[in-house]
């Protein structure tokens, strides 16, 4: 294994890049961005998977950069859509984070309560120059509430309420979600997976 301490984070979102660089940095790593490397990647996602999309993603970063390349993809899948919006979360109609919203509670008016079940989905995947990959992925479960409650959070957080704090995401105070959500459960497992790769000096 190469071990390189400097290790890009390709996405241009800055909540994700506060939460990835926190726990790279407590592994030792120094973090760049897209920008501070004046790069541009934006592949076309044409995995079938989150998993899929996010090593495409930080393939691309790190032959753009030649550095270790960490990247994320995530979205919600809905059971009794068959997983949908699932990959296509974030384009699932035109317009915004409220008319998407809008258009999954459409499809969603006649389904039983007992049946909207859904989850929150985070894949992460850093690829190394060498070929090498660390990955996990982590997910947050909920059911899909019959109207918009709260105006917290963004994308599709006010109709996905998690039962355990009757409360959607939009709801529940960020320090708590920044807990419990698909996101932060990936990196927990992440963060496992990256010490003991660089630990044992490879993937075993």
């Amino acid at each position: 294994m190469i071990f390189l301490n400097k290790l890009l984070i390709a996405t241009n979102n800055q909540k994700k890049l506060k939460e990835l660089s926190a726990i790279l940095v407590d592994l030792g790593f120094e973090c760049v961005t897209l920008k501070d490397m004046n790069i541009e990647c934006d592949p076309e996602e044409t995995g079938t998977t989150f998993a899929e999309n996010s090593y495409i993603k930080a393939k691309c970063g790190m032959e753009l950069s030649k550095l270790p390349c960490i990247a994320d993809d995530s979205g919600l899948m809905v059971d009794a859509l068959g997983g949908a919006p699932g990959i296509y979360s974030a384009r699932y109609c035109e317009g915004t984070d409220a008319d998407r919203t809008a258009f999954l509670l459409k499809n969603m008016e006649n389904v039983a309560d007992e049946n909207r079940t859904a989850r929150f989905v985070s894949a992460i995947t850093c690829v190394f120059p060498n070929g090498d990959t660390v990955a996990a992925e982590g997910a947050c479960e909920g059911v899909i509430t019959r109207e918009v409650m709260g105006d917290g959070g963004f994308g599709y957080d006010p109709v996905f309420l998690v039962p355990a704090h009757k409360a959607t995401f939009a709801e529940i105070p960020q320090a708590v979600k920044n807990e419990i959500s698909h996101r932060a459960n990936a990196l927990k497992i992440f963060k496992k997976k990256m010490e003991l790769y660089l630990s044992e000096g490879g993937l075993k």
